[in-house]
């Protein structure tokens, strides 16, 4: 869909959502960018894709369709071959009982276009418009079982490589090799997996991806293919192809659809041959606010709070993949503005963010958390993020910044939000400079979500209740009360956050009532996985308050901060996790999984 400059400045200006002000430095970038304006807004977030998309529908009186590319079927999208869907960029996704045909097309004014697809389907058809990403994002429905195209791929390279010998034909861009890592790529994107595994095992080379979390095997592949695998991914990464004895780190880029992925590469040296691991970076993807990343009541107003402050240290901590890096593209993304200076120093750099300058950490080059952070303190930043504080050395100089004026976030390892003061003390910062600088400590964890179609409410009997309240601690008689009216101010936010609203209703019909668990959400039959589809923050945010700074200053242990900030109202993370349980958000063992070691 290509829309003229003309009619974008007139649908913006019908929207109201673009201010004068916007427009006039639009049309300056687009005389430096000479990009077309329809590019321009998109790239910008003035509109979103969608919502220009449906201002355009209304002018050209076309309705407007959101396709859902996990509902089309396969009988339906199927009756126009895969290379015409793909060539005009349109996808059958209905037929009604009437027999008419729902087409969607990203560009309904292309004549040619709609007169080819009427000798498909006949003249029974209704167009409507999407967005290109949609459209994109639908038509790969029509590749749905990776086993199949594999076993096909590596059946033409029967007589390709042997395990040990490699040629340049073997990983060539149109070798079965080569095919066969752009569909392994292909799939874990479109599975939205976070992590590809590609391990060679005695027989045979098995491929996992790692899936909201969990490692799933996907694939198994013959083991004589698992040299010429390697040393693809290897040329992609910018790797030593003869180097298999020692570990390698890369990256390279995909475009798949409308989206722009960074992959990043990890080769280590195992006893039955060398085994890869790429890390899968959405690149194209817009920052969430903190609402969607689960942040609500309590924990939601600390954070902002801090976020406020023109100075000091915030600090997130949790275990590896526990989202610490997504909750700080977020927050950078949203502070990130032309009149203030952001600096990272980062290993690695996962997310890019247009506007900020960021440093990649290369101890072999001399550039460390602690070089790094000296250099940028020399840059005159206003906003500096350091990946990780490691040692004394790098949270002594992030102390120091903070007091220096500036706001300082970085991420440490601790099992919650009030033991990182203390480790703080262990690596010989003064009390009083911990109790001065520190804003707020965020302690998160990553659950599962529950997907609403494959859950079924259920009524525990008394054992099941009187087991639930033992293993959230929730002891005394005030204790449900309490997360009676927690619920209820979810519920208040609901139509700002993640959660999902229909069960967010049915809970709180249920909440209103009486203080208790009287209703809970469980898996339907054998649903299994699922029953899962992407995953949620659970959080607790401490707030460092006079009472908190004086518990630093006199040494109080972790146990005691916890205590204090417990009673100032701070929602730690089991209870945090126990009302998105109890709204059917997630499971009740997802929450006990993922914070069992407290």
């Amino acid at each position: 869909m290509r829309i003229s400059d003309a009619l974008v400045i007139g649908l913006l200006k019908e929207s109201r959502k673009v201010s004068d002000e916007q427009l006039n430095g639009l049309l300056e970038q687009q005389k430096t960018e000479k990009k077309p304006l329809q590019d321009l807004v998109i790239k910008n977030s003035l509109l979103p894709e969608a919502d220009l998309t449906k201002l355009y529908a209304a002018k050209i009186d076309v309705p407007f369709v959101e396709l859902i590319p996990k509902n089309l079927k396969k009988e339906v999208f199927g009756l126009i071959p895969e290379h015409i869907a793909r060539q005009y960029n349109a996808i059958l996704f209905d037929i009604q009982p009437s027999g008419t045909r729902l087409l969607a097309m990203e560009d309904p004014d292309d004549v040619q276009a709609f007169s080819f697809l009427q000798k498909q389907l006949g003249s029974n058809i209704k167009i409507y418009i999407a967005t290109r990403s949609n459209i994109l994002a639908a038509l790969e429905q029509y590749r749905s079982n990776i086993g199949n195209e594999l076993t096909e791929v590596i059946a033409e390279g029967d007589n390709g490589p042997s395990e040990e010998e490699v040629s340049e034909a073997d990983v060539a861009e149109d070798s079965p090799v080569a095919k066969t890592v752009n569909l392994i790529i292909e799939f874990a994107i479109k599975e939205g997996a976070s992590d590809i595994h590609i391990e060679p095992r005695e027989d045979y080379v098995t491929v996992r991806y790692r899936i909201d979390g969990q490692l799933r095997e996907t694939n198994r592949l013959p083991k004589k293919i698992i040299a010429a695998l390697v040393s693809r991914i290897k040329i992609l990464s910018n790797l030593k192809i003869d180097e298999r004895r020692a570990p390698q780190d890369g990256r390279f880029k995909v475009t798949l659809g409308s989206g722009e992925y960074a992959l990043r590469v990890s080769t280590l040296p195992i006893v039955d041959g060398e085994k890869v691991v790429m890390r899968i970076l959405d690149e194209s993807s817009k920052a969430s606010t903190l609402r969607e990343l689960g942040f609500w009541g309590a924990n939601l107003e600390t954070l902002e709070n801090a976020l406020t402050m023109p100075n000091g240290l915030i600090l997130f901590t949790g275990p590896t993949g526990s989202g610490k890096s997504t909750s700080l593209f977020s927050i950078l993304s949203r502070l990130n503005q032309p009149s203030v200076n952001i600096s990272t120093v980062e290993d690695p750099v996962e997310y890019k963010i247009p506007g900020v300058n960021q440093v990649q950490v290369n101890p072999l080059a001399g550039m460390t958390f602690v070089n790094g952070l000296r250099a940028l303190l020399r840059q005159d930043p206003n906003i500096i993020m350091v990946g990780e504080i490691r040692d004394s050395e790098t949270a002594n100089l992030a102390v120091q910044a903070a007091l220096t004026g500036h706001l300082v976030f970085s991420t440490l390892h601790t099992n919650n939000a009030a033991t990182t003061l203390p480790r703080l003390l262990d690596m010989g910062i003064e009390p009083f400079l911990i109790a001065s600088t520190v804003r707020a400590v965020v302690a998160q964890r990553l659950v599962r979500k529950l997907v609403t179609e494959n859950t079924e409410i259920f009524h525990p009997d008394e054992a099941t209740v009187k087991r639930i309240l033992t293993a959230f601690h929730l002891d005394n008689p005030g204790d449900m009360e309490r997360i009676h009216k927690l619920e209820l101010q979810a519920v208040e936010s609901a139509t700002e956050s993640v959660l999902n609203s229909s069960q967010v209703v049915a809970r709180a019909e249920a909440s209103t009532t009486e203080a208790t668990i009287n209703k809970l959400w469980r898996l339907k039959g054998q649903a299994g996985a699922a029953a899962f589809k992407g995953r949620l923050g659970i959080y607790e945010v401490l707030a460092v308050t006079p009472e908190i700074q004086k518990l630093i200053i006199k040494g109080g242990s972790g146990e005691e901060i916890q205590a204090e900030a417990i009673e100032q109202g701070m929602i730690t993370m089991q209870t945090d996790g126990l009302v998105k349980a109890l709204q059917g958000q997630t499971t009740l063992e997802e929450i006990m999984r993922v914070t069992n070691e407290r």
